[in-house]
């Protein structure tokens, strides 16, 4: 029997439920009362707000620090949900403005766009949110937790309609070996797309080794808000190490499902051109790293309407990559189709005729490599021009998290997650 999968987590408390519904009701109830986006100038100044001043946060404020000369920026508030961080974070950047709730910072007139790199199970409430209030959006991957698939359509859905530009974190979409392999699929070097395979490999998880506990005394209380971190996650006792540390556990993160993969399905499906999948079917679990919750293994087969497949595979055990890698572990895609197919070596893309083709192989320069700063400013230009279509848009965003949130889903059923896409459903 086929199970519709509404987005909550299996057997989540009703607390959980509950505070789930509410968060995904504030936007309508918090933003009636603003007044619309201010319209920038050509000379304005562009005032952003960076929510989340952990590790990520950090290089998203340093990206703008960076770059506000060029571009006429100021960061004018950040918030964060440990006040320690987010004092440190205010002063070394000189940041008037400071919050521990991220809706006061989306109230702030001065703020015209946010930067998001909090833990994933609150990405898509807080962009949600922003959208709502009239504010540009640079959101981390994952766009939401594995779990929060409907959310995840809501804010797709906000995004369209909104006048907003939103831009998902997958910086390796700077790379031009993307795009001009995109360009070689749609000119029919490669004929009929039938498979690709893509993943990501290497040693460590960046969660009990690379997450650092700031404070290991740390309280819950007026400056650590225990149950604004848990947002709609299951109901727990505070614990330091799920605060600081909360890739380990399943409730905020996922695994190379949801840190690793977007870099991998993105540009992939991106180059495909590929609507929603199918089914998607997973395997993996916990084989080096037993203190975490999350998979450091996983692996997943997809299959499109347009009878394509994806194998995305990888661990976090061991960063040999047969394929080689483009950006910290990112194995590099290959692409397949009737007449031939694409991959990367060095600096070139490679056209590889099949076997009994007349054609001849071919190597195209690459342009460029993938950069986080040029990344960036591409989404501060998008924002002075009202480009909503930026380097990785939320429309993309929508395709490659809902097949990781099938993904998931079918590995912890061990069964075949399916998308139906006349009534926009994920079953099981």
């Amino acid at each position: 029997m086929k199970i519709l999968q509404t987005g909550t987590t299996p057997a989540l408390p009703r607390r959980g439920f509950l505070k789930q519904s509410f968060l995904a009701g504030s936007a309508a109830i918090s933003w009636t009362a603003l007044s619309s986006r201010r319209v920038l100038g050509a000379n304005d100044r562009l005032g952003f707000g960076v929510i989340g001043t952990g590790g990520r946060g950090h290089s998203h404020l340093d990206a703008i620090d960076k770059l506000k000369a060029d571009h006429n920026l100021a960061i004018v508030a950040v918030c964060d949900a440990f006040r320690p961080r987010l004092q440190a974070a205010a002063g070394r950047y000189s940041v008037p403005k400071q919050y521990m709730d991220h809706r006061e910072l989306l109230q702030d007139p001065n703020v015209d766009a946010v930067s998001i790199a909090t833990p994933d199970h609150w990405h898509g409430y807080q962009a949600l949110d922003a959208i709502e209030a009239g504010k540009d959006v640079y959101c981390e991957k994952p766009v939401t937790h594995w779990r929060q698939f409907e959310l995840t359509k809501r804010l797709a859905h906000a995004v369209e309609k909104s006048n907003q530009v939103f831009q998902l974190g997958t910086q390796g979409m700077s790379d031009g070996a993307w795009s001009l392999m995109r360009q070689l699929v749609q000119d029919g070097l490669i004929g009929q797309l039938i498979h690709a395979e893509c993943g990501f490999f290497r040693i460590g998880d960046w969660g009990e080794r690379g997450m650092p506990i700031d404070d290991p005394n740390a309280k819950p209380g007026d400056d650590l808000k225990w149950e604004t971190f848990l947002g709609d996650s299951p109901e727990r006792p505070f614990d330091v190490s799920r605060f600081f540390r909360w890739r380990m556990y399943r409730d905020y993160a996922g695994g190379p499902a949801t840190d690793l993969f977007p870099h991998s399905l993105t540009p992939t499906l991106n180059i495909m051109g590929v609507g929603m999948p199918g089914e998607v079917v997973a395997v993996g679990g916990i084989l080096r790293y037993e203190e975490r919750e999350v998979p450091d293994t996983y692996n997943m087969l997809i299959n499109y309407p347009e009878r394509i497949t994806v194998a995305c595979l990888g661990t976090q055990g061991n960063s040999y990559n047969a394929t080689g890698a483009r950006g910290s572990g990112q194995r590099i895609p290959v692409i397949r189709g009737w007449e031939g197919s694409l991959t990367v070596e060095k600096d070139e893309v490679v056209f590889i005729p099949v076997e009994g083709s007349k054609a001849e192989p071919r190597r195209f320069p690459i342009e460029k490599g993938e950069s986080f700063l040029d990344f960036y400013s591409s989404f501060i230009t998008c924002i002075r021009k009202r480009q909503k279509e930026t380097l990785s848009p939320m429309h993309l965003a929508y395709k490659v998290q809902t097949t990781l949130h099938m993904g998931m889903l079918a590995l912890h059923s061990g069964k075949t997650a399916q998308f139906d896409r006349e009534k926009e459903e994920i079953v099981i």
